[in-house]
């Protein structure tokens, strides 16, 4: 039977270091199938690597891991890899995977492991960082041998596609300080057919990329002037934001949450207790001296909504008590990974903390997961997965397996199947992740909800029960996360096709000729009197120019006024993704976009 090992080599391909997360998942068959897929792509980079030593002798490999959708490599070399030279690669990995070698594995000692790569620094570094204790292997392939701690595909034959895609530069274990190294990344697949999927999963996710959309629809920029990370909202752009935040704070008011504003910038000593400063401090913005005191652009909102709830006395009658709040925060982030709306320095959460007692926290569970499915279901994304996500081990405590009884059993009362991310909590306790696939099948990470015992102790909360006083449990909540990112996802989800009742414009009207600008002008004077948003075209340029023009902007209806329009008090209806073109009355056109605006159809 083959034996498996834990990967020596990272998961993580923004860092090139960092822990895998182990997932255990409801179904038996699902994990096998997650597995094999992994360890396919980890012997994907094996063979990758033997490409590499063949074709580029000087290169030297360090690591190689199977990451989501592929896999990498980092090589050490002079000359920077070119597209041709990954086509050469490419070549000579299907010619390693046709030759269906045998993936075979030995254990060595660590004198012998620093002997066997003595000329790879890197290797070495590996081998003596590997604890006593731990086995040591190496695993070979045709002529080539690494060193790994395993989890492969029995032999490369099991490699039905693989394909090269890009490379890029990645510090040596993702540290600045050490030598940038050379990241060719690949896809593996079990089939051809899956791999041509894939590829047409990109080609379509390129189409739908939000930073050429969000450029085209003029929808939002980032100014290098201001500096990298930073998002300036378009009016178009603002006035989508605005209908999205609208329509979470009417599910807020619903549900009792009750609006707080906090600073931008608070003092340091804030996260000090808090313990941000201690576990996020890396990815906190510098001090701001002040008159010899230091302050925090804020990288999360929770302290000063513990603040808010600290500034009165409370009473268990009071509780539970919801604090929400559309905070923006500031988070360094690394040049290299910042990406337009989706990874950015500064952004809005759609941001929410709960005060309750523990025997309120199921309950509080429950409807907080009913405003993610309202909210998911609303923007077209009804495939959702749920993952629990515990602590890591040393930082467990007694009341973990009370949360997370808690968020348990609040996804089993409403029918709703969940995995385990082991290890993937937050620092003060375990948390529900919820994921969501696009339209092209991708998965994004959105809502997060987070309990909390910690924070609460350490700010010293409390509320007077029936026998003294007690300290209450604290959830954290963002739904829709970033707004940034969820808008983002909303672009590239939507290709810019936006529902009527959250596209920037919902209708134009386009008169045939400038004897019917008049006429467009009371159309869209009705129009707008009903609240919707519309636009008239006034230029002087041909019918079959204005439409061409509005269809490039993904406008919902183009409302067409020519002489008999004019005549009769009609339009003539273009409806995005409708061949039939169709005339009615104004009223009748808004009855319909009314419609589908108050349905969120």
């Amino acid at each position: 039977m083959q034996r498996r090992y834990a990967r020596l080599h990272p998961r993580e391909g923004d860092t090139g270091t960092g822990r895998q997360k182990a997932l255990t998942v409801s179904s038996t068959a699902e994990k096998r199938d997650r597995a094999s897929l992994d360890e396919l792509r980890h012997t994907a980079a094996h063979v990758l690597a033997y490409a590499v030593q063949d074709l580029f002798p000087e290169a030297k490999p360090t690591i190689g891991p199977a990451i989501e959708n592929g896999f990498y490599y980092d090589f050490d070399r002079e000359h920077p890899f070119t597209p041709e030279d990954l086509e050469r690669l490419d070549a000579r990995m299907q010619e390693i995977v046709g030759a269906n070698y045998e993936m075979t594995g030995r254990s060595v000692t660590r004198d012998e492991a620093i002997e066997r790569f003595k000329d790879n620094p890197y290797k070495v570094e590996l081998a003596r960082g590997i604890p006593e204790g731990e086995p040591i292997t190496l695993y070979t392939i045709g002529e080539f041998t690494d060193l790994c701690r395993g989890g492969h595909a029995h032999t490369t034959g099991e490699i039905g596609g693989v394909k090269l895609m890009n490379v890029a530069g990645a510090y040596w274990r993702g540290d600045e300080n050490n030598p940038m190294l050379q990241r060719i990344y690949g896809t593996a697949w079990h089939s051809r057919d899956e791999l041509e999927r894939y590829l047409q999963q990109l080609e379509e996710a390129a189409k739908r990329d939000h930073r050429k959309l969000g450029q085209e629809l003029d929808l939002f920029s980032v100014e290098q002037e201001a500096g990298g990370g930073l998002i300036f909202w378009h009016p178009k752009g603002a006035i989508m934001r605005g209908i999205i935040e609208n329509f979470i704070r009417d599910g807020l008011r619903e549900r009792g949450y009750q609006p707080v504003v906090t600073p931008h910038v608070v003092h340091e000593k804030l996260y000090e207790i808090s313990g941000h400063l201690e576990n996020y401090g890396e990815n906190m913005f510098g001090p701001l001296e002040v008159e010899e005191q230091r302050f925090r652009l804020k990288p999360m909102n929770c302290p000063g909504h513990i603040l808010i709830y600290k500034s009165h006395l409370r009473s268990y009658r009071d509780l539970p008590i919801r604090f929400s709040e559309f905070g923006t925060v500031y988070r360094f982030e690394r040049s290299g990974v910042l990406h337009g709306l989706t990874r950015v320095r500064g952004f809005t959460q759609d941001d929410a903390h709960l005060f309750c007692m523990p025997d309120q926290l199921q309950g509080e569970f429950e409807q907080t997961l009913d405003e993610a499915l309202r909210l998911m279901h609303a923007f077209g994304f009804p495939d959702l997965e749920y993952f629990l996500s515990r602590r890591e081990p040393d930082q467990r405590a007694d009341t973990d397996a009370i949360a997370e009884d808690a968020i348990r059993k609040a996804l089993e009362s409403r029918g709703l199947p969940y995995s385990i991310d082991e290890a993937g909590g937050a620092f003060y306790g375990p948390k529900l992740d919820i994921n969501v696939r696009d339209a092209i099948g991708r998965k994004w990470q959105l809502g997060t909800v987070q309990v909390d015992f910690v924070l609460p102790q350490r700010f010293g909360l409390t509320y007077r029960a029936s026998e003294g006083e007690e300290t209450p449990v604290m959830i954290h909540r963002a739904l829709a996360g970033s707004m940034e990112r969820f808008f983002g996802i909303l672009i590239e989800h939507f290709g810019g096709n936006f529902p009527a009742w959250i596209a920037p414009v919902q209708a134009v009207i386009a008169p045939i000729s400038e004897h019917q600008l008049e006429y467009g002008r009371q159309v869209y004077d009705a129009l707008h009197k009903r609240g919707f948003r519309v636009q008239l075209d006034e230029s002087n340029e041909k019918l079959g120019y204005k439409i061409r023009h509005w269809k490039t902007q993904k406008v919902p209806y183009i409302l067409v006024a020519g002489k008999q329009e004019a005549a009769d008090g009609t339009v003539n209806v273009n409806e995005r993704g409708v061949d039939e073109k169709r005339t009615i009355s104004i009223d009748a056109f808004a009855a319909e976009l009314q419609e589908k605006v108050d349905s969120k159809r």
